[in-house]
């Protein structure tokens, strides 16, 4: 018989499926008990966890050939995202990615920077002094906004609360399928599945309203609509209009819902860290001097970026990653054979104290420049690795340093007395109640020359 490696103890029927389910962050964290390489029992079905950078750098990156997008992820995210290159494979997905690429190269992404900022000073004129804000829900905002002007050169203004509803509704049903052993086939009339497809029919709606309007005009905007729908493959072909939708719906979906909860758990550990807080606003005092914040202004404000990544390494917004071996492959000291589902854990790796002392405490001095030298590679990936490395990472962190600059120079956000506050898997890392804070007023800094 093969060695297995270890695994944690199951029902003998469900193997760690209620674990899994009922705290799915605790579990990530008790499993690293077992190895770097644990194989554990979703129901009845075999899988694996990594808990280790090294394996992960040789899954996600050395023999990444030999491991792809896993068939669960792919049938469950498939009404909502299609064929789009968080959830293809081969060389289609080789195809897509190719095509997608350079609507996120640096030179592009950098004419946005003036929008991401434009936009949080419009969010917080709406505030007043001592206001109660829900403010995942003011993030959310925020970034719809923010993507939709940079992927559609549209606005959703009016609509933004109903969308947001029904991308949440999009995410409970997709986390409750994704922890279902036998998922409710979607052709059945249950009151999920009929929510469920309303929410999809609400995002195709204001995508194929935005394709209409920028076939209407012709012209490139600057916004990545622009590129994807210019974007030719080495035949000379553009992109079908599924096609289009596809990478549209997932770049308008991944490319605000991450951003806006990395954003909401640095406002509640700022709120928690007063140190950190007072360090931050030292610095934008010294660099900006009350002004709004430039891409250029970027590199001199490395306390900034310091504060963003550590809220990334304990708050990360995609808490795994996902593979399945298309071969038998070795990993670990073990073999596993063709098919086998290979979950990384991105939470708990970046909560081992191996590479993170103290792991479970803010600090962002782990991201100075020295320090960050001593972290070992792949022990930290809030945007995963290798060739399927999120491609919006660039766009997502300029847009999380200039909005929070932008916002912290003008308001302190306080956590809401005995409000509490649960991180909780619900297809991303979100706050079980929200993140309700109170917004106070810091006194202007007059505008240096």
């Amino acid at each position: 018989m093969t060695a297995q490696p270890r695994s944690p103890q199951g029902h003998f029927l469900l193997g760690n499926l209620s674990d899994f389910t009922r705290d799915t962050l605790a579990f990530l964290l008790d499993v690293r008990q077992y190895g770097d390489l644990v194989k554990w029992k979703f129901g009845p079905f075999p899988a694996y966890i990594v808990n280790s950078p090294a394996l992960m750098h040789q899954m996600l990156v050395a023999d990444a050939e030999h491991y792809d997008k896993d068939r669960t992820s792919r049938v469950i995210l498939n009404p909502v995202l299609g064929e789009g290159v968080f959830t293809s494979n081969g060389d289609f997905w080789k195809k897509q990615r190719k095509l997608v690429a350079p609507s996120f190269h640096t030179k592009r992404i950098g004419a946005y920077g003036e929008v991401m900022v434009d936009y949080a000073n419009r969010l917080v004129a709406k505030w007043e002094d001592g206001d109660t804000l829900i403010i995942d829900h003011e993030m959310t905002a925020l970034t719809m906004e923010v993507i939709s002007k940079t992927l559609f050169d549209a606005q959703v203004g009016a609509e933004t609360e109903e969308i947001s509803e029904q991308i949440t509704i999009l995410l409970e049903v997709l986390n409750h399928r994704f922890n279902s052993l036998f998922p409710t086939p979607l052709w059945v009339p249950t009151p999920e599945n009929r929510a469920f497809k309303r929410a999809i029919a609400k995002l195709d709606e204001i995508v194929a309203r935005f394709v209409a309007q920028w076939r209407a005009a012709g012209v490139d905007k600057g916004d990545l609509l622009s590129m994807l729908l210019q974007a030719r493959d080495d035949d000379g072909n553009p992109m079908s209009d599924k096609q289009v939708r596809d990478e549209a719906v997932t770049l308008f979906g991944a490319g605000h819902e991450t951003t806006s909860n990395a954003l909401t758990w640095v406002w509640y550990l700022l709120s928690q860290n007063p140190d950190a807080e007072a360090r931050l606003h030292d610095e934008l005092a010294r660099v900006l001097g009350g002004r709004n914040p430039r891409m250029e202004d970027l590199p001199n404000l490395p306390y900034t970026e310091m504060v963003v990544k550590e809220a990334m390494r304990l708050y990360p917004p995609a808490f795994a990653v996902v593979r399945e071996a298309n071969t038998d492959v070795e990993l670990g000291g073990y073999t596993l054979p063709k098919g086998s589902i290979i979950m990384g854990n991105i939470y708990g790796i970046q909560r081992d104290e191996r590479y993170f002392p103290n792991p479970d405490r803010f600090d962002p001095d782990r991201f100075s420049a020295d320090n960050e030298k001593q972290i070992p590679k792949y022990a930290y990936l809030p945007f995963g690795g290798g060739p399927r490395v999120c491609l919006g990472n660039a766009f997502a962190m300029m847009e999380a340093r200039l909005v929070l600059a932008t916002i912290a120079q003008k308001y302190s956000l306080a956590l809401a007395p005995g409000h509490p506050v649960i991180p909780q898997r619900v297809f991303t890392l979100r706050a079980k109640h929200g993140v309700k804070m109170v917004a106070h007023q810091r006194e202007a800094i007059p505008v240096l020359a």
